[in-house]
């Protein structure tokens, strides 16, 4: 069951979307095209980086480019992990899985999930625990 919903403010309430996003991602139902499920991971790992902005003060761009996103947090005082920069490689999913014939997300689909994974870790542990509704 999904978990209550907050004010679109908060960046809990995008840790929730960031869960359900990769909830679908992992899924993988047998009737699903692979570059669905990495659209899903992209949309995971973006908004995992928007919700830190939230919680940052940061008003976020609103783009799917995770490189840009990752600036805009470096600009804000975050450090950026290497293991985390990866997730730039996720960008692509967020229009070409959109459209038949542009993805092939067979070769990738592990790679974005993994990616997606690390990104929402990491959010998770920098947005403070004690921010969350009671």
């Amino acid at each position: 069951m999904p978990p209550e919903r907050s004010s679109a403010d908060e960046p809990w309430e995008w840790l929730n979307r960031v869960r359900s996003n990769l909830a679908l991602a992992k899924a993988r139902p047998l009737e699903t095209y692979l570059e669905e499920l990495c659209f899903e991971a992209q949309q995971a790992a973006e908004k995992a980086l928007k919700a830190m902005l939230i919680a940052a003060g940061v008003a976020f761009p609103y783009v799917h480019d995770l490189a840009h996103l990752l600036t805009v947090l470096e600009k804000a005082g975050t450090q950026i992990p290497d293991s985390i920069r990866g997730v730039e490689s996720l960008t692509r999913y967020a229009v070409i899985t959109r459209y038949p014939g542009l993805a092939e997300p067979e070769a990738h689909y592990d790679e974005a999930l993994a990616f997606a994974e690390e990104v929402v870790r990491w959010a998770a542990q920098r947005i403070a625990p004690s921010e969350s509704p009671g």
